[in-house]
């Protein structure tokens, strides 16, 4: 895979690419990251990338003309690759598991970080393939956004994983994931579930599955609407 990530902070994400699993699925070629300055695209001396908006109105909008620019050179670096353009802002659809799934099959992304009062509109109509939010509030720019969904698509990519690494995951089914423990066994008189020493991994099975519908039920109610599940789920659910 292939991202691009526009932006006129390049800096901000140098950092977050640079460590831990997104560093190793560079190193070893799963992914390559390419951070895009708006501002070489730009054709005056101030490099200006925004302008005050039209109808007046508080702060400033992200020009057209660099942007579509960009992600024209950017597509036709790509080759024949098909490319998808996606925007971080606030009033994009919420970005979830199944989202990240469902990018990390793209073989080319291409990032636009939105800043001050967002973008042109021509750029949302002309030029975007998707919008995201990555949740109910908004930040400064779209370069924090950006990098969660790199994050959350890299550890997606075919081969990079484990499969059973993220089998189990919270959100993977709908349902949050059930509670872990690691030695010691009894730390502060707090003490590991019994059924998890036992070696039973039948049991440990069950167990697990009921505490992710637990957790779910108390914490995010609103995903079991969407679970597969079964009877035996939907009775314990009941007693609950």
């Amino acid at each position: 895979m292939k991202i691009d990530v526009i932006t006129i902070f390049p800096g901000i994400l140098e950092g977050p690419f640079k460590e831990s699993m997104i560093k190793r699925a560079v190193d070893q070629g799963f992914v390559a990251i390419n951070l895009v300055d708006l501002r070489d695209y730009t054709h005056d001396q101030h490099r200006q990338v925004d302008d005050y908006p039209y109808g007046g109105g508080y702060g400033m909008v992200l020009k057209p003309e660099p942007l579509f620019e960009a992600v024209e050179d950017l597509k036709k670096r790509s080759g024949p690759q098909q490319s998808r353009v996606i925007l971080l802002t606030p009033q994009g659809k919420r970005f979830d598991q199944q989202e990240a799934r469902k990018l990390a099959a793209e073989a080319h992304l291409i990032m636009i970080c939105g800043r001050y009062e967002g973008v042109d509109e021509r750029v949302r109509t002309g030029l975007v393939d998707e919008e995201i939010s990555i949740g109910d509030f908004v930040l400064t720019g779209g370069e924090l956004g950006a990098a969660a969904v790199v994050d959350a698509v890299v550890r997606l990519l075919p081969g990079f994983l484990a499969e059973e690494a993220s089998a189990d995951e919270s959100f993977t089914e709908h349902l949050l994931e059930y509670p872990h423990y690691t030695r010691p066994a009894d730390y502060r008189g707090m003490e590991v579930p019994p059924i998890l020493l036992s070696g039973n991994h039948g049991e440990i099975a069950r167990w697990r599955r009921k505490q992710s519908l637990k957790r779910t039920k108390e914490r995010r109610p609103d995903l079991l609407k969407k679970a597969d599940l079964s009877k035996t789920d939907q009775d314990y659910l009941e007693e609950l």
